[in-house]
């Protein structure tokens, strides 16, 4: 991570969760426990906990509403009628790179005991999310990775493109072209106007970089009200990933942070982030008819500072 520590000294951490198909809950759990140690224990139905494995607590469950739904027949036979669609997701406490290369691991177990990824069915339309800590409250390592993903995005989506079957799933959706331009154009704005820019144009959770998790942590009721219901809070990005290529031998969970790192790399540089800026204003006019010629175009600026897909 380019900027590896938070402003107290400590060292930011990353949550994971994984979402695939192929395997049963309970064989997941033990997969976990074979790997990492730990003790699996069964909850509500198809859902366990891993405590005290190598990278501490991990739980893994059906990816659907219904797990929050109080258990009875008609729910666990819901479950069981869903189970050919619904991931299995399997959910990490915040790690440090030693535990991202444990969570690395579990991934390649995970692979030979047959997890299926998205590539597997039209159906599976699994992914993985990095909750990344912000390096702190401030509003500048919050505005500054915001503005940089947002100004890379299409150039990630072209040049690291993502399986067919997930573009038809809502949270694939792009930040729209009138919320870059808004954010372009207010420069270093403050906390409460970077956080209006973002709910008058984003008020989803469904974007690759989902910030209302950590608007809600900085500013819980401002969110409660724009969108008349309560948001997890924490002081992450939710980076949302659109695929995962569990099944495949030469995929591998770092490939997928190496896209969070480009995004960091170009928030810290001052002179690459105003460059691709003022070349984004030029590049859109009122009306954007297609993301590929701006894709084009940044990745020549990035080539050009050194950085590639």
């Amino acid at each position: 991570m380019p900027q590896p520590t938070a402003a107290d000294g400590s060292t930011r951490l990353i949550g994971v969760e994984i979402e695939f198909g192929g395997l049963p809950e309970d064989r997941v759990a033990q997969i976990v426990t074979d790997t990492l140690g730990g003790a699996a224990q069964q909850g509500d139905g198809p859902f366990w906990t891993v405590t005290d494995s190598a990278i501490g607590k991990v739980e893994v469950y059906l990816d659907t509403a219904l797990r929050k739904a109080q258990r009875t027949a008609l729910r666990d036979e819901l479950l069981r009628l869903g189970r050919e669609v619904i991931p299995v997701e399997l959910v990490t406490e915040p790690l440090d790179m030693d535990g991202m290369a444990h969570l690395q691991t579990l991934v390649e177990a995970l692979r030979d005991a047959g997890a299926m990824g998205s590539g597997a069915g039209l159906a599976y339309g699994f992914g993985i999310h990095f909750n990344v800590q912000i390096a702190s409250d401030d509003v500048a390592d919050i505005r500054r990775p915001l503005l940089a993903y947002a100004l890379i995005e299409d150039w990630l989506r072209d040049s690291m493109p993502i399986d067919d079957t997930r573009h038809v799933l809502p949270f694939t959706d792009p930040y729209p072209t009138s919320f870059v331009r808004a954010l372009v154009k207010a420069g270093q704005v403050g906390l409460s106007d970077l956080i209006a820019i973002y709910l008058d144009h984003c008020p989803s959770r469904n974007f690759g970089l989902d910030m209302l998790p950590v608007f809600a942590h900085l500013a819980p009721e401002r969110v409660k009200g724009a969108l008349g219901e309560a948001t997890s809070a924490r002081p992450t990005f939710h980076f949302r990933l659109p695929d995962c290529r569990i099944d495949e031998a030469e995929w591998g969970l770092p490939d997928e942070w190496l896209r969070w790192v480009t995004v960091e790399r170009v928030a810290q540089d001052d002179a690459l982030l105003a460059r691709l800026a003022n070349a984004w204003q030029d590049g859109h006019g009122s009306i954007t008819l297609s993301r590929e010629p701006w894709a084009t175009r940044c990745g020549e600026i990035l080539h050009r500072a050194g950085i590639s897909a």
